[in-house]
């Protein structure tokens, strides 16, 4: 059973957690905070060594429930092109999956952190990285069970197939149009259907 300590702990880091997401490292104030958790400043750092520590914290809540349900909708039953339609299907509600997050954590801490958290930064190319790996064996199975035939190296495809969902959710955020989303993901399934199936 957990301590009361922890169950604070969690408790703020999943009430800060859309927070930070959505308004940035810089632009989350401790009012925002203590307003957000109904805790004092003293009670929230009682928890955490700084803002920092806790805006890493939160970015790890959010991240962590992201690869959860990547790796989900990758461990479906059927062969490569079956996970990676799961994965697809995903993606086309990305935007309604991530809304309760404050929107993409990838996206928003990604370009956030940049220039003003080195740590954040590293964390979110972690994940990136992480992500692209994921994709990428499912890719490298399928080429090995010769379900499907890629033109370049697995994890060469995966960055590629990876950056243009992370740009269509980058254009679908800046303009609230998630047509962007939305085609992409159409012409993505018509490429992995047309280009790569066996």
């Amino acid at each position: 059973m957990s301590t009361k300590a922890e169950r604070t702990t969690a408790y703020i880091i999943e009430t800060v957690a859309p927070i930070f997401n959505k308004f940035g490292y810089v632009g989350t104030s401790m009012s925002d905070l203590t307003e957000a958790t109904g805790l004092t400043k003293g009670a929230i750092y009682g928890n955490f060594e700084n803002k920092e520590s806790l805006a890493l914290s939160a970015f790890e809540y959010n991240r962590n429930h992201l690869l959860a349900i990547i790796d989900e909708k990758l461990a479906v039953e059927g062969r490569a092109l079956v996970k990676l339609d799961s994965l697809m299907r995903f993606y086309k509600q990305y935007d309604v999956y991530t809304l309760p997050m404050g929107g993409c954590p990838i996206l928003n801490v990604g370009v956030d952190a940049q220039s003003n958290n080195k740590l954040l930064a590293a964390a979110v190319k972690e994940t990136i990285k992480e992500i692209e790996g994921k994709i990428a064996l499912v890719l490298e199975n399928g080429s090995n069970s010769g379900e499907i035939h890629l033109p370049v190296p697995p994890l060469q495809f995966a960055k590629q197939l990876f950056t243009m969902l992370q740009g269509a959710i980058a254009m679908s955020t800046m303009t609230r149009d998630r047509k962007y989303l939305v085609n992409t993901i159409a012409y993505l399934e018509h490429l992995v259907k047309q280009e790569i199936k066996r």
